[in-house]
């Protein structure tokens, strides 16, 4: 009895101590602000109506060093550094008891811990509690209570499992709807702030001028204006609901030698105005106009030095002249780089001193937290890094966080609430739509697209892609959602009213690749058996539909190509489909543009689809029976032949043009193949538009004056469709040598049958600007052509203007 007494008596001692715990904790929350550092009194940090500066001040000068350099460095998530998925005594004696800058990935359904924690994922509501629970342990347990920025990925949606998708970002290029890209940011700034993320790793900036390149799926296109304006708009629709946008990878990342990724992703092979006109353009755009609060610093040098510890490109760049005011992140590994890569940091420890030094304001790393602190702290207690340099980068990342709200109001307020705005099934309409926005038709060689379904009772539907799915699911956007392939879009489209038939021909690749792309090797018996018995099943259907190209194994990160021809046994298989003299129609599923040479002459249509979301299937069927009148454009340039590359645009006046003549003082010869397959801003529709009245307005004007355009584009053709309306300028004669032609607006519309709209464009001097001989940015005085085309080669209307001296 004595025993059971003193068991009780345990209980009610451990009982009341946790109660008077919880209860000294609910102090800190006051009517109108928080007691971070739990003093009774409110800190000027600690004050919603204090300017953002001095708070941060405050901040910084109650921290120790501990509290400091734990500002400076990420914690990845459940199972993939942190191994407990909510918060556990044992986390008081570890390293970020001091408190963290931000919790990357967490419980967002990616790797192992997806498997592990599903009732943390989803329900969504589930995920909005857990993260408070865990912002609650730092803000509560640590002793300035500083909250966690908890970032996740998002290039082509959230990167959650459930959450909204979109198609890869190569195809949200494709659509050149700058309304489209700005909701698409509002969904997935939403459905961040929902669950409890406060960044996303969102929008790539990168250009894909090298197609060789395995990320090109994940640019939004070879061109700068176009990327810069698709990006601003992705920036302000995510930051618009209250968390921030991370671009990346700043700077010169996209364009290894050679288009090497993986373990390569060095030595860019750009000049200096190549750099300031090309590749940092976007950045420098979309910082300007939409403030982003992220920026992501890449694994590459540039003129030999690596980006990560360059105090040229991480400062002087990107703070002083661009006005960048967030803070800078790393991507996994290019702080440590330096040492191990681009040895040009003797020690670990000096790489960490150059990084920081340069500007990088936060390690993210799939490695413990502690790998970078400890050498951090001695750096600094030894006297080799000034504590001088640690404020700077710790008041960049507090400022971002104030300016999120994170030091006002930290949690989820209604984490119910996540249930009933996040996910694809919230979205539908506009994931449908997205997605047929990002389709492109290629070839419709006597309008053999649309279909009519009444008019067949047989299709065929072949080809490795056909069936496959793998290319929908992205480490870097939504998982676990059910996949529409085009082989069940096809049939839901058509339900019984026509026979769909399925062979699958051949596989991606062939079992001797990816040597087969330099060698001809026979076919397999296999091979050849599972051609014949395509072909043998297309001579009974009234058409052939075959998905071509490739899939998640073949393109993405790591995953450049030696060739961009179709892989394995795919053209022998379209091949052989072709001879058996039935319509073909080819639907290329591919992250990067590829060499179809031969699909381009021979087969009558040819549909682009890129690497769509999860409804790809039911948007490429209600597209190939008339439901849908594509209106994508190419935002990257198809060329011939890998001999071609770079062939691109823009390029420089005369560099991609043909060889001389006979006549010619230089020589001549017919020993290439010119132009471009496909260019760019190219893309077919099922009508026809005209253009007409262009008006521009003044033509004679000082350099700092504004320039109206208008035109006039008219739906002559018999169905409603999309124009992406195009403007070019050409600079006529320049003190430097320029590009042939820029684009410098666009603006994608609908039109029905007959009807007749006004597109408008203003021109602002920026975009009349050169580098000239000493590197400065100007407007000269001259001739400039304004060009509105419907492709950067399909140029229907121009008018001169002049800049006057």
């Amino acid at each position: 009895m004595i025993k059971k007494n003193v068991w009780y008596a345990t209980i009610a001692i451990v009982f009341m101590s946790q109660l008077s715990n919880a209860q000294q904790k609910d102090k800190i929350y006051k009517k109108g602000w928080i007691d971070f550092n739990k003093n009774g009194v409110m800190d000027v940090y600690e004050n919603p109506k204090e300017p953002l500066e001095k708070r941060v001040n405050n901040l910084l000068s109650q921290m120790n060093l501990n509290e400091k350099t734990c500002q400076m460095v990420t914690l990845y998530g459940y199972k993939r550094v942190l191994n407990d998925s909510l918060p556990t005594s044992k986390w008081k004696n570890e390293i970020w008891k001091d408190g963290i800058a931000n919790i990357d990935e967490q419980l967002n359904g990616v790797g192992k811990g997806g498997s592990l924690s599903k009732n943390l994922i989803f329900p969504f509501s589930n995920h909005a509690e857990a993260i408070n629970t865990i912002q609650r342990w730092f803000i509560e347990e640590t002793r300035l209570g500083i909250p966690v920025d908890f970032t996740n990925e998002g290039i082509h949606g959230l990167n959650h499992t459930k959450a909204t998708p979109f198609p890869a970002p190569i195809g949200i290029g494709s659509t050149w709807n700058k309304k489209l890209v700005l909701q698409a940011g509002q969904i997935a700034g939403r459905e961040a702030k929902a669950l409890g993320y406060t960044n996303v790793y969102t929008p790539i900036l990168d250009l894909a001028r090298d197609p060789r390149w395995g990320r090109v799926l994940e640019t939004y296109g070879e061109d700068p204006y176009l990327v810069g304006a698709l990006g601003t708009q992705m920036v302000n629709g995510i930051q618009s609901q209250g968390v921030a946008s991370t671009l990346k990878h700043y700077a010169v990342y996209s364009i290894p030698k050679g288009g090497r990724d993986g373990t390569v992703r060095t030595d860019p092979h750009v000049n200096p105005r190549e750099l300031q006109e090309i590749h940092l353009y976007p950045f420098k755009k979309v910082i300007h106009d939409a403030q982003p609060m992220g920026v992501m610093a890449s694994y590459n040098d540039w003129n030999g030095e690596p980006i990560i510890s360059s105090h040229y490109f991480l400062t002087e760049l990107l703070r002083w002249e661009f006005g960048f005011n967030g803070y800078v992140v790393s991507d996994s590994d290019a702080a440590e780089y330096p040492f191990t890569k681009h040895q040009t940091a003797p020690t670990y420890e000096d790489a960490i001193r150059q990084v920081v030094e340069a500007g990088l304001d936060v390690r993210t790393n799939f490695w413990q937290p502690s790998t970078y602190l400890l050498p951090l702290r001695k750096l600094v207690n030894e006297g080799r890094l000034s504590i001088n340099i640690i404020n700077e980068r710790v008041a960049e990342v507090l400022r971002v966080k104030f300016r999120l709200g994170l030091f006002d109001s930290p949690y989820v307020l209604d984490t119910k609430n996540a249930d009933k705005i996040v996910g694809a099934d919230k979205n539908q309409d506009f994931v449908l739509d997205i997605q047929k926005q990002s389709l492109v038709l290629l070839k419709n060689e006597g309008n053999l697209l649309p279909l009519d379904k009444n008019k067949i009772k047989k299709i065929l539907v072949t080809g490795p892609l056909a069936t496959e799915d793998n290319y929908m699911v992205s480490r870097y956007g939504p998982q676990e959602l059910k996949n529409t392939t085009i082989l069940d879009g096809i049939k839901e489209y058509l339900g019984k009213d026509v026979m769909v038939n399925y062979v699958k021909g051949c596989e991606t690749i062939d079992a001797n690749f990816p040597e087969s792309e330099i060698i001809h090797f026979p076919m397999t018996a296999k091979e050849q058996s599972d051609i014949d018995a395509a072909v043998l099943e297309a001579k009974e259907n009234d058409v052939i539909i075959v998905a071509l190209g490739e899939d998640e194994k073949l393109t993405g990160e790591g995953k450049s190509r030696t060739s961009l021809d179709l892989s394995g046994r795919q053209q022998q298989l379209l091949e052989a489909l072709y001879a058996t003299g039935k319509p073909v129609v080819l639907v290329l599923i591919n992250g990067q543009p590829l060499t179809i040479n031969w699909a381009n002459k021979f087969i009558p249509a040819i549909l682009e689809a890129w690497f769509p979301n999860h409804l790809g299937g039911k948007a490429i069927a209600e597209t190939l029976f008339g439901d849908y009148n594509p209106g994508g454009k190419l935002s990257v340039t198809f060329p011939k032949s890998t001999g071609q590359i770079e062939f691109n645009f823009p390029f420089k006046l005369a560099s991609q043009g043909a060889q001389g003549g006979e006549e010619g003082p230089n020589g001549y010869g017919k020993t290439l193949v010119n132009g471009a397959l496909y260019p760019f801003g190219y893309g077919l529709s099922y009508t026809t538009f005209s253009y007409s009245d262009l008006k521009v307005s003044p033509t004679k004007l000082n350099s700092q004056a504004e320039i109206k355009v208008s035109v006039n584009v008219t739906n002559t053709g018999k169905r409603s469709g999309d124009e992406v309306v195009q403007l070019y300028i050409s600079d006529k004669y320049s003190s430097v040598v320029t590009y042939d032609s820029v684009l410098r607006g666009f603006e994608r519309i609908t039109l029905k049958p007959g009807e007749t709209k006004t597109v408008n464009f203003t021109l602002q001097p920026s975009d009349l600007m050169l580098l000239d001989k000493n590197m400065k940015w100007t407007v000269e005085p001259g001739d400039f052509e304004i060009k509105i085309g419907s492709s950067s080669e399909d140029i229907k209307l121009k008018e001169l203007i002049t800049i006057l001296p």
